[in-house]
């Protein structure tokens, strides 16, 4: 129930904070919905890439479900399905893995310029001004990315 009630305010603010959509801008969501990167400015952005048969997948994501729970507030944490699964199949696999944050309907590595790594789990990691910073290779923990989280505050303070 309580992952639940996270999940469901994690996508209302999402839905809340890009406003009205087109149609056609950003990116779909699992829950319905549409995000748009530009909208999340001034917040770091994960995007995640899972698989059901990946192990380092599952055993990460109860980490990356805690980070994005303790972080909301200058973190948005996405999930991208590296296999391409889609409809019923997406929803049951995420449930199964037991993620707590939005899963989007199509890759936006495009938007990034960036390619496959062909490894799992990858993380691109996205920076509070919307700019590509790199890829984190393997499963992360919440300790690994609070860290991340910090430097990048620290050189965006520096930068300004």
């Amino acid at each position: 129930m309580k992952h639940s009630a996270i999940r469901l305010l994690t996508t209302l603010l999402l839905l809340t904070a890009i406003g009205c959509s087109d149609g056609e801008q950003g990116y779909g969501l699992l829950d319905g919905g549409r995000i748009d990167f530009d909208q999340l400015h001034g917040r770091v952005v994960l995007i995640n890439y899972w698989a059901e048969w990946c192990k380092p997948c599952r055993e990460e994501i109860p980490e990356l479900n805690e980070f994005q729970r303790r972080h909301s507030d200058r973190v948005q944490l996405l999930a991208v399905n590296f296999d391409g699964v889609t409809g019923e199949a997406l929803k049951q696999q995420a449930a199964a893995l037991g993620i707590n944050f939005p899963v989007l309907l199509d890759d936006p590595r495009q938007h990034f310029n960036v390619k496959p790594s062909g490894v799992l789990p990858e993380t691109l990691v996205i920076d509070a001004d919307g700019n590509y910073r790199q890829v984190l290779l393997g499963p992360q923990t919440e300790e690994k990315l609070a860290a991340l989280l910090k430097q990048l505050s620290i050189e965006s303070t520096t930068e300004k």
